[in-house]
């Protein structure tokens, strides 16, 4: 335990910092979990739903809590899947004809 006031600070600080991040990374991948289900259920409902995960992303990184590089790959993975989605259920109708 630090006996200095600006290292007990600094203790304090990095805690309080680790448990904001902890909760933007939590969101983070419950939003996608959220949005890979939309996708399989209701691609208009996922379409709906990434333009809020995108800016929820790109918040984080800016804040630092995530790199840039990963915040890139997050979001063309999540336009990847969407346009998948809205392939396989464009292609649907016409197979149960």
């Amino acid at each position: 335990m630090p006996n200095i006031k600006s290292a007990k600070k600094r203790v304090s600080v990095s805690e309080r910092r680790k448990e904001e991040n902890r909760y933007v990374k939590s969101t983070i991948a419950t939003m996608v979990k959220k949005f890979r289900l939309a996708c399989a259920q209701d691609v208009s409902k996922a379409e709906a739903m990434l333009k809020d995960i995108v800016s929820y992303i790109d918040s984080a990184e800016s804040k630092g809590v995530i790199h840039k590089n990963t915040a890139s790959r997050k979001v063309a993975r999540l336009h990847l899947l969407l346009d998948k989605s809205k392939k396989a259920s464009s292609e649907a109708p016409k197979d149960a004809e």
